[in-house]
């Protein structure tokens, strides 16, 4: 290791020191090294370096394209890797060329402040789905430091511009990335200008899932990317920004598997409890009280749909009361599944609703 390095004892060994011998590559394998795939950017820019001749030429998505495949870093963020000898080969041939980080596979949620000199927004627009009344001065308010401060402290909390125990980055135009990193299997979304339908607050966008991050280090023709603090490693996501990014749409709305028909051992279950109502919705609501013993995934949702399908024809037939069949499917999920509440409505409603309109006579016949 070059004898000039300069590190910090507690950032693993990051390069600190900008004169660093082939530093964008020793960045890109410091980054890689700790699971975060990697992209080049454009010299002394932020945005991902050019496409190869035949994907400009012919304009194309990334699914499907060879490109990254073979070795070329087309397509962005959809290019990024973890092979050290992609990377060896891409910033050896290329030191020119920036870091970009994709946030989603490398599990990072990060809050991109900007502190750009533009007017301030109407208060409806400061704080989606926080009304601000005209009794609160906002005369100073200027920026996205601003919103997330006033943000935080109407939840009693710190401000994650302030937080240093998290990797935090100042941009070159005077703004902060804080980054923070994901401690469960939810995707979270990006929301990155005006157009996706979600924020978090005005002049802070998130970067996760759909997206990336310019890496610490990386310089462009405005300056560099410097970390701040003594932090060099993302902590985990903390739970009240987790509740509001909930809030704000930054999680994929509920998977609602289209209504099944209900498989043969579970109409024989249903059945076989004839109208005895207890027996009936112990035999319905089994499989999804079992995903409480399970980890997290896609079979809750399709056991929850297909439970309120089979209740809700249930109830078509007169077998069952609507009230109480919602209320034991509703018990069965969230216990299952707690704090989930915005993902088990939906899957409940549209399985009843698909259940109503289908009875399920004693008889077995739909």
């Amino acid at each position: 290791m070059p004898a000039e390095l300069q590190f910090h004892s507690s950032d693993s060994h990051f390069p600190e020191n900008s004169s660093t011998p082939n530093r964008t590559l020793y960045i890109a394998q410091w980054c890689a090294r700790r699971g975060w795939p990697v992209h080049p950017l454009s010299a002394g820019r932020k945005t991902p370096a050019a496409n190869c001749a035949g994907c400009r030429d012919q304009p194309h998505a990334a699914a499907g394209c060879s490109c990254p495949r073979e070795g070329r870093w087309c397509h962005g963020f959809h290019a990024a890797t973890l092979n050290q000898d992609l990377i060896r080969h891409w910033w050896g041939t290329h030191p020119e060329f920036g870091i970009g980080v994709s946030c989603g596979p490398a599990g990072l949620v990060v809050l991109d402040i900007d502190a750009h000199a533009t007017q301030t927004p109407a208060r409806d627009r400061l704080l989606p789905g926080i009304p601000i009344g005209p009794g609160v001065d906002l005369t100073n308010l200027a920026n996205g430091f601003h919103t997330l401060a006033v943000l935080a402290a109407l939840r009693g909390q710190d401000d994650p511009a302030d937080d240093t125990g998290t990797l935090r980055v100042r941009t070159p135009s005077g703004g902060l990335h804080v980054w923070y990193r994901t401690t469960d299997n939810r995707r979270w979304l990006s929301s990155v200008g005006s157009g996706t339908g979600r924020g978090l607050a005005w002049q802070v966008d998130i970067r996760a899932h759909g997206s990336y991050i310019v890496a610490p280090g990386t310089a462009t023709r405005h300056g560099v990317y410097t970390p701040v603090g003594p932090a060099r490693r993302p902590a985990p996501l903390p739970g009240w920004l987790a509740s509001e990014l909930d809030r704000t749409g930054h999680l994929p709305g509920p998977h609602i598997p289209a209504p099944r028909p209900v498989p043969a051992r579970a109409r024989q279950a249903v059945l076989a409890a004839g109208d005895r109502p207890q027996h009936t919705l112990a035999a319905v609501l089994a499989p999804v009280e079992a995903c409480a013993r399970s980890a997290e995934g896609m079979g809750f949702s399709d056991a929850l749909n297909r439970a309120a399908y089979t209740l809700g024809g249930l109830v078509a037939a007169g077998r069952l009361p609507a009230d109480e069949a919602e209320q034991a499917l509703r018990q069965a999920a969230v216990a299952a599944r707690p704090g989930q509440e915005t993902r088990i409505e939906p899957i409940i409603r549209s399985g009843l609703a698909a259940g109503l309109k289908k009875p399920l006579h004693a008889t077995g016949s739909r």
